[in-house]
């Protein structure tokens, strides 16, 4: 099982208002925004999306978002392969990626 605090920080929208943005988010956006073609498919995969979907709703009353060690492998490869270049100018994104990827794997209890 993997602990990842939930940043959070204001953005602006195309309008201009304040809006506020968090880690969950730029997660959401990078499992919907795969290409059609691309998009995981399968049993496994929708169990996986299922219990991500799950974890994220869970994340958004603790702050804290959990994962099990499939969970979090499959986003870290989906961050390393598809996390737009452009989010690393932004020091909140930076932020907020960093600390996914410096997750610690919790002992058994």
């Amino acid at each position: 099982m993997r602990q990842i605090k939930v940043c959070k920080w204001m953005a602006k929208d195309l309008e201009g208002k304040d809006l506020e943005e968090s880690s969950i988010l730029l997660l959401e956006l990078m499992l919907k925004s795969q290409d059609p073609k691309d998009m995981p498919r399968g049993l496994d995969k929708f169990r996986i999306y299922s219990g991500l979907a799950k974890a994220f709703d869970s994340a958004r009353k603790t702050d804290i978002i959990q994962l099990d060690e499939i969970q979090y492998k499959f986003l870290k490869d989906m961050m390393e392969k598809d996390t737009p270049a452009v989010w690393g100018m932004n020091p909140e994104i930076n932020k907020a990626v960093e600390s996914f990827l410096d997750a610690k794997l919790l002992e058994a209890e």
